[in-house]
């Protein structure tokens, strides 16, 4: 007996010495496994930088909690697994699940609070076996760090999706819209971006939607070129500063001071995205008596620049069968004018199907009265963004614009060889001064005729930016047009743009990542429901059974002998 109890001692230290030096390891290697094929929660290397920069507790509340439809059940539950990835790599992580309509006595107060706040319900319509009801779902969250805040949305909207649909793209985006909001609170604005003024562009408040998201991120101010006129020297040495310049739909010709400005700000370095219209056509100047405007050529004095950085913007109009809705009066009935939807042609609507980081997973984007480009052999890279579809065209300008057209019967025959027209080019590479081998406007003792490595973004239409004001005169969302009430995504290809400008393309790359999620079918489950609910539920219930049964009989059979 002596001799085996020692043996069991013996084996005893054994397993604690294992266990205890199983416990060091694991506590010196730390790892995390994803087991998923597509690697849905692991965190990419701009996250874990992003991530380690937190040195305080960092509290995210999620208003995301309850009796929740079955597809935003899907986005909490993958909600909550990627926070705790984050969580992982950071204790000063904390995160909490709420209801805000959990009480109903302060369910009220807390949605007026989160109006305030910004964060916006949505009603949906939960199907439960062809039963339909509404509901009101808050799908964001709010991250506080150091007394400062920011919102999560944790839904993406796209036009024209399902529900289902929905969230499956805000499952792709979750790790990109959380690691993105940690960044904006925990990293001090460097990247200054200046909005140039002074040749008819867009007023702020035209913009302001874009300008108010940017500016979480970044340093951003308006600059004139007015001063160039007095003292361009020093005009450019106070734009040199800046690391990224903004031109939204300039309407006034540029002078060659001007553009010498701009083109030393490139040379040595600096960013720009330009939005331009080559043709004069607005589509408030069509509700007349008419129904009609002329829209003509603009010149802005910018081909030669262009021509020499690689690209040119046509003064014609793009003319696509893939275009926007718009609501017009078709009669009267009564007092009550009758509105009818009809496929307006002049304001493409453009889904991207380049594999950039830029434009990858986005939505539709809205075009007004867009531009052709052609893009030139100069040695620089150009990667085409967005384009018209399959069944568009050029229109030359000077033309008579007239909402009749949305009348106009077509056929694919009409768009043989004329579709997929260039409307956003990224230019990369070392561009050369467009005032090369030329007389400078002013004298320069820095003039550089050839750059270092830079980019721009060349988009050529002008509203792509502008966001729609309400009755009261109030910013919309950019990206949501009143007449159709539809929403695009333009605003997340501008701050895309600016992102990877800035070289904050990290961050793009994880809005980019792709993820494979298995969805049941709705109609088949509901078509199958008994058997797959005998399958889900009865069937284990049965194994469970036969097992304890099996189990009893074997057991009862050894022990009676």
């Amino acid at each position: 007996m002596i001799p085996i109890k020692k043996s069991n001692l013996i084996d005893l230290l054994i397993i604690i010495a294992f266990l205890l030096l199983a416990n060091g390891i694991g506590n010196s290697f730390f790892h995390r496994f994803d087991l998923t094929k597509d690697n849905r929660y692991t965190l990419s290397d701009t996250s874990l930088k992003i991530i380690e920069q937190i040195e305080n507790p960092l509290s995210v509340k999620i208003y995301m909690q309850g009796d929740l439809p079955a597809e935003f059940k899907r986005l909490q539950q993958e909600t909550q697994q990627i926070l705790e990835e984050f969580q992982a790599y950071n204790k000063n992580i904390v995160f909490e699940f709420v209801n805000p309509m959990e009480n109903e006595e302060e369910s009220m107060d807390n949605v007026k609070q989160l109006y305030r706040k910004g964060l916006t319900p949505i009603n949906i319509t939960v199907d439960d076996k062809g039963k339909q009801s509404q509901a009101m779902v808050f799908p964001w969250a709010i991250a506080v760090y150091n007394n400062k805040e920011v919102n999560i949305p944790l839904l993406k909207n796209r036009m024209g999706a399902s529900t289902t649909q929905k969230v499956v793209s805000s499952v792709q985006h979750l790790e990109y819209s959380i690691a993105d909001a940690i960044n904006k609170i925990t990293k001090d604005k460097q990247k200054k971006i200046a909005v140039i003024k002074g040749n008819g562009e867009l007023k702020d408040v035209l913009m302001a939607k874009f300008l108010m998201q940017v500016r979480e991120s970044y340093h951003i101010g308006p600059f004139t070129l007015d001063s160039v006129a007095k003292n361009p020297t020093a005009t450019l040495e106070a734009l040199e500063k800046y690391d990224l310049a903004i031109i939204a739909k300039p309407t006034e010709t540029f002078t060659d001071a001007e553009k010498q400005v701009l083109d030393q700000f490139i040379i040595k370095g600096g960013k720009t995205l330009w939005l331009i219209d080559q043709v004069a056509a607005e589509m408030d100047s069509l509700y007349n008596s008419a129904g009609a405007t002329l829209a003509y050529p603009r010149d802005l004095g910018l081909n030669d620049m262009f021509f020499k950085y690689g690209i040119r913007i046509n003064p014609d109009l793009v003319k696509d069968e893939q275009g926007s809705s718009i609501k017009l009066a078709s009669g009267e009935q009564g007092s009550a004018t009758q509105y009818q939807e009809f496929n307006w042609k002049f304001a493409p609507q453009v889904y991207p199907d380049s594999n950039h980081p830029i434009v990858k997973n986005l939505g539709g984007i809205k075009f007004d009265f867009a531009n052709p480009i052609d893009t030139l052999k100069n040695g620089i890279k150009k990667t085409i963004l967005l384009k018209s579809s399959q069944y568009s065209k050029k229109i030359g300008t000077p033309t008579e614009i007239n909402l009749n057209i949305v009348e106009e019967e077509t056929s694919p025959n009409h768009y043989i060889n004329t579709g997929n027209i260039p409307l956003s080019v990224l230019l990369e590479g070392s561009f050369h001064s467009m005032f090369e081998n030329r007389v400078l406007p002013f004298d320069q003792k820095t003039f550089e005729v050839k750059g270092k490595n830079n980019k721009m973004i060349v988009i050529s239409d002008g509203d792509l930016i502008r966001n729609q004001l309400d009755k009261d005169f109030q910013p919309v969302e950019l990206g949501y047009d009143q007449r159709s009430g539809n929403l695009y995504d333009n605003k997340d290809f501008m701050l895309n743009c600016v992102n990877y400008l800035l070289d904050d393309n990290g961050l793009i790359n994880i809005r980019s990542k792709d993820l494979d999620l298995p969805l049941l079918d709705k109609e088949k489950v509901y078509s199958n429901y008994s058997a797959i609910q005998f399958l889900t539920i009865g069937l284990p219930i049965l194994i469970l059974i036969l097992f304890g049964v099996v189990f009893t009989f074997l057991r009862k059979r050894k022990y009676s002998k």
